[in-house]
């Protein structure tokens, strides 16, 4: 595997991407789901992110994005995964999920990110959808059990979108994934939210096995070809009980990653989202700015998926999560400390102080197998999205208006 920027393959003319995507959009997905997501997503996404900044004027940390893994089970067994998908099943009840949005949405949050292990294997999935029409959720999926009939129940809910993860081409996805004809089923997955009018994006967690095979125009082309109307390209995290290091990419690489985001929502009618850089190219760490934190299967506050250590849980403080959340030392610390240290991943970059936030607040490992410290220390120093002096700003209006305003350091980082 080479270890050399990429450079995508610029074909033809600049082509107007947003009016050709609003075109796509409008064709191809129901337009009660498109009222949704532009109304619970876009609208009051605005304003959860608006309540945001007020709140940390006083000194108020609640972040508008929430990220909840409701189950650890999944039927695949991923490269490099950090959850306990072997274990056995735990998953937060319906009723703690449904106290756990409800108190979330008194303090102005309508966005909520809903992962696994698999999240399509808990019972009430749809039903906590359904239970919360005012809510939009985007929901993280190997797309194995999205049969035609799980696909209209979404349809009619009408306020999700799913995100599909394809790791690369058959042969890449089955060693990424630990399983046969993985791709396959996926792309049934897909098809199905596709015929049912579903906002459907696809996401891949970058390494070096699929590098070269989807960090090429010719991939988002097939996307678009399939329907997707959004992707994700994320770089991988060396993290878990068998984290792969040799899979994570070179620096150059991953400025090769947000290059070719940057370059392809430019020009392609496909939306393409990261979490992990500001407006002007800067990098950020979301947990860092206070903008996203996670919940575990078990319960449990985490500052980011990645980061397996927690000081409390939903169930403190007779569920309200605001208070607890805006309480909690660990997370004040995390923010504080990482911040400090880097823009980028302080869990790649730098171990040892994630190790010291932990022990300083007593927090206790949140894993079925209970070897998260000893995985911890024998992490060495990877490279994240901190690159200084390479940034690469926004070149598409809308994507840098966006950023600026909602998506951005929050005065995080000094």
């Amino acid at each position: 595997m080479r270890n050399v920027p990429h450079q995508p393959r610029m074909i033809g003319v600049f082509r107007p991407m947003l009016p050709s995507l609003v075109y796509r959009m409008v064709r191809t997905v129901d337009l009660r789901l498109l009222w949704k997501f532009g109304y619970n997503f876009g609208f009051k996404g605005m304003l959860s992110v608006e309540r945001f900044k007020r709140g940390l004027k006083k000194g108020k940390v609640f972040p508008p994005f929430l990220y909840i893994s409701i189950i650890n089970s999944c039927n695949l067994r991923c490269q490099g995964c950090w959850v306990d998908v072997a274990a056995p099943e735990s998953m937060i009840s319906f009723e703690d999920l449904d106290k756990l949005i409800t108190n979330a949405k008194k303090h102005g949050n309508t966005f909520f990110g809903i992962l696994g292990g698999e999240p399509f294997m808990h019972p009430d999935l749809i039903r906590i959808l359904e239970a919360h029409p005012d809510c939009y959720f985007q929901i993280f999926t190997n797309g194995h059990f999205i049969t035609d009939k799980v696909a209209a129940e979404l349809r009619r809910v009408g306020n999700a979108t799913v995100l599909l993860s394809i790791e690369g081409r058959e042969i890449v996805s089955d060693e990424r994934r630990g399983r046969k004809k993985v791709l396959n089923h996926t792309l049934r997955g897909l098809e199905a939210c596709i015929n049912h009018r579903i906002i459907t994006g696809v996401a891949t967690s970058v390494c070096q096995s699929n590098f070269d095979d989807l960090v090429q125009e010719s991939w988002v082309d097939e996307l678009i070809k399939r329907g997707v109307h959004y992707a994700w390209f994320h770089t991988y995290r060396a993290v878990g009980p068998d984290p792969k290091p040799e899979l994570a990419l070179t620096p150059d690489q991953v400025l090769a990653v947000r290059r070719f985001g940057v370059e392809m929502r430019n020009q392609k009618s496909i939306g393409f989202v990261d979490a992990y850089w500001d407006d002007k190219g800067n990098a950020l760490c979301p947990a860092a700015v206070g903008i996203s934190h996670h919940i575990s299967p078990w319960g449990d506050i985490e500052p980011c998926p990645i980061i397996q250590f927690a000081s409390e849980s939903i169930h403190d403080n007779d569920g309200d999560i605001y208070t607890t959340m805006t309480e909690s030392p660990l997370l004040s610390d995390f923010r504080k400390t990482a911040a400090d240290a880097t823009r980028g991943c302080i869990v790649l970059e730098r171990p040892d102080l994630l190790k010291e936030i932990v022990e300083r607040n007593g927090a206790h490992d949140t894993t079925a197998r209970k070897q998260a410290m000893p995985e911890l220390e024998a992490m060495s120093s990877l490279n994240s999205q901190y690159n200084p002096g390479n940034e690469i700003p926004e070149k598409h209006w809308l994507y840098r208006f966006a950023k600026k305003y909602w998506f951005f350091g929050f005065g995080a980082y000094t």
